[in-house]
């Protein structure tokens, strides 16, 4: 069983910074694609960004403000957060899909059911 655990949530103000960790317990990250997902009260849960071997994406509406990256040697990915605005609020999600060589999905918004591994969420709230 993979452990996906996220940490870095908490309450910023608009135009503010904030990197949220995603910890994977499988024993290599060269064989995953890991991905970002947010979901905000009453809305569906979407894919904001995702990196793998191969590739890393994003969805339209962070590219720019955001930047995934990935430490090997740590299992862990980052999800650099900035020029954040209140429509990011809401719970983000990390997800492993493993062992994996396919990279990301192809489109990064409707990819819940590309990962089979997910995290209990951490809570971003962007507000004044």
């Amino acid at each position: 069983q993979v452990q996906v655990v996220e940490s870095g949530g908490g309450l910023v103000q608009p135009g503010g910074s904030l990197t949220l960790s995603c910890a994977v317990s499988t024993s290599t990250l060269e064989y995953a694609a890991i991905g970002w997902f947010r979901q905000a009260p009453g809305r569906e849960r979407e894919g904001v960004s995702c990196i793998s071997k191969f590739d890393a994406k994003y969805t339209q509406s962070v590219e720019g403000r955001f930047t995934i990256s990935k430490d090997n040697a740590a299992k862990t990915v980052y999800l650099q957060m900035s020029d954040l605005k209140p429509e990011d609020s809401g719970t983000y999600y990390c997800a492993a899909d493993w062992p994996s060589l396919s990279g990301c999905p192809k489109e990064v918004e409707n990819s819940r059911d590309d990962y089979k591994y997910w995290g209990q969420g951490t809570q971003v709230t962007v507000s004044a």
